[in-house]
């Protein structure tokens, strides 16, 4: 794997929905933020194809916001859960549908059988690119049915 990790899937044609469960404590800050993607292609157009989500969303200029608690999930076009990766921190850029961070961040495929840890990432959410760049420690369980598929 050598740190970099590509999360196969489409894009949908549409933003992202960005939903706020919690009170603002100040102007564009948030608790319990969460952004959703979806499939583009037909029949998967009302199927999750990512969600990230925090804690706590602070803005930055620019259209960034520093993300607590990071959390983020990709899912196969059936619901099933491919990936999920998180950071105590990052900074995600609504505008350009990236999120990075210098911290350390764990990632592990949807059954759990294989995870990557490293520090340093970065994550573009229209192409599902992901990449671990320093530090990086994989961990795979063999079997006679496993699939990384991350």
């Amino acid at each position: 794997m050598a740190g970099a990790v590509l999360l196969a899937g489409c894009t949908k044609s549409g933003d992202n929905v960005v939903e706020n469960h919690a009170p603002q404590d100040a102007p564009g800050h948030t608790r319990d933020f969460t952004s959703v993607k979806y499939f583009d292609a037909a029949p998967f157009q009302q199927q999750m194809k990512s969600r990230l989500s925090g804690a706590d969303a602070q803005p930055l200029p620019g259209g960034l916001l520093v993300i607590k608690q990071f959390k983020l999930e990709t899912f196969n076009t059936n619901g099933s859960r491919q990936a999920i990766g998180e950071a105590p921190e990052c900074v995600y850029d609504m505008k350009n549908g990236a999120a990075n961070s210098a911290g350390h961040l764990r990632l592990q495929s949807g059954d759990g059988k294989a995870r990557v840890e490293g520090d340093g990432f970065l994550w573009r959410q229209d192409d599902s690119f992901f990449i671990i760049s320093n530090h990086t420690h994989e961990v795979f369980e063999i079997g006679s049915e496993t699939n990384i598929g991350l």
